[in-house]
């Protein structure tokens, strides 16, 4: 009876450790600079797509970089989006993508840069960083302000990761 009991324990222990550890959502999350500490997250799976936006400095217009989460949970920039050439802005495209201009706007499509992970600062001088997700087609779209969640200035190291209960307990979850 004794050794059913301590068995018992042992079992039910083991189960609530793995539920609070075992990695079992995905999610785009934003750590602290190069830190392991969860700012926020963003629940995500493979072939979503998110677009990080934010307001030139100089020219003060929308600049937007468009990302899917790769099979292997990579993120893959495909599109680059802004409205003013002049400092940090491409003037052309690399070979295999495609330079386009449209409606007022330059459009760097068909990229295929693939990260493990992306370096972001929020906004200081012009804080206007946005996070949108969700699809463009069926107007699905939602989008936060980084000022929600972040402070002006910081800046993150965003990974697309598995997260346990534990850690989902200690971030923020970002939503629409």
């Amino acid at each position: 009876m004794k050794y059913k009991r301590i068995l018992l324990s042992f079992l039910v222990l083991l189960i609530l450790l793995t539920v609070l550890f075992v990695p079992f959502r995905t999610a785009l999350v934003f750590y602290k600079e190069n830190t392991t500490d969860i700012e926020a997250f963003l629940p995500i799976k493979k072939g979503d797509t998110f677009q990080i936006i934010f307001k030139h400095s100089i020219h003060l217009t929308d600049v937007v970089e468009k990302y899917r989460v790769t099979k292997n949970f990579e993120i893959k920039q495909y599109e680059f989006v802004y409205e003013e050439f002049g400092i940090g802005m491409p003037s052309n495209a690399e070979e295999g993508e495609t330079f386009v201009y449209e409606d007022g706007k330059y459009y760097i499509k068909n990229i295929n840069n693939v990260f493990p992970e992306i370096k972001v600062r929020n906004g200081k001088t012009v804080s206007e960083n946005r996070l949108v997700w969700g699809t463009e087609e069926n107007e699905n779209q939602h989008m936060v302000w980084f000022n929600d969640y972040f402070e002006p200035g910081a800046w993150f190291t965003i990974k697309v990761e598995g997260l346990s209960l534990w850690q989902i307990m200690k971030g923020v979850k970002i939503n629409e």
